[in-house]
């Protein structure tokens, strides 16, 4: 139970990596704020010790005010999970300005907001973890998904130059990149690669597969267990890296 007593806020928590963590968070003693878009989804899979509060991350007011709130209820956040996010993809040529700024309102501005609101109150404690959950594209790239990999290149960026702004203080900084993870979103993925491509659910989803190294999804269990890592507090002095979770190397 390492983290009793901690509050920690998952955005993005009702279902996959955001909700794996969650879950691997309480199990450790801390009071978790999850947040999403529906609240029924929230108030489904939360258990003892998860807080469901409406948020979305597109909306900058209501970050602060639903963050403010949950401070007031569970005090200082000492560790934020900036998870939420959209995987949508278009090739250069069909990528619109709306396309553009959607992918970046979502995964990049969302996640900035997220951080620095939690920030306020972290700031007032001796101990803080700040994790985003980038991607392997935000690595290496990706092909027809021109967007998102910026997006995510860019959460890589900015988790990188905060940890760099805190370097001597008790608070780290660090980004997640899993490759393709066993999610909701892999299974809207299928259906729309399916559709594009002309090929069945089945031949959509390996496309995916064989993206990763070792040729299967990964568990969101994993990427839990990476961010668990991180929030130990012992893990002091890991600030400013990428943990790739992609089954070999980029």
């Amino acid at each position: 139970m390492m983290l009793t007593g901690k509050h920690a806020i998952v955005t993005g928590g009702g279902t996959g990596i955001g909700l794996a963590i969650a879950r691997a968070l309480v199990a450790e003693g801390a009071q978790v704020t999850i947040t999403g878009r529906r609240l029924a989804v929230l108030e489904d899979v939360a258990e003892e010790g998860m807080f469901p509060m409406v948020m979305d991350v597109t909306d900058e007011a209501q970050i602060i005010e639903v963050t403010a709130a949950a401070v007031a209820a569970r005090g200082p956040i000492q560790i934020c999970i900036a998870n939420a996010g959209i995987a949508e993809g278009r090739k250069l040529h069909k990528t619109t300005s709306d396309f553009w700024r959607k992918i970046m309102t979502t995964n990049l501005d969302g996640c900035f907001y997220t951080v620095r609101e939690s920030l306020k109150s972290m700031m007032t404690t001796d101990y803080g973890r700040v994790i985003a959950i980038s991607s392997i594209a935000g690595v290496r790239g990706s092909a027809g998904a021109g967007a998102y990999a910026a997006s995510k290149h860019g959460v890589i960026g900015m988790i990188r130059s905060f940890a760099e702004d805190f370097l001597k203080e008790p608070y780290t900084f660090n980004s997640i990149c899993p490759g393709y993870v066993d999610t909701p979103i892999v299974t809207r993925n299928t259906d729309a690669i399916s559709q594009r491509a002309g090929v069945s659910e089945e031949e959509a989803r390996n496309m995916m597969v064989d993206l990763n190294r070792h040729k299967k999804l990964i568990a969101p269990e994993e990427v839990a267990a990476a961010a668990l890592w991180l929030c130990n507090p012992v893990c002091e002095s890991v600030s400013g890296t990428e943990v790739q979770i992609a089954g070999g190397q980029v």
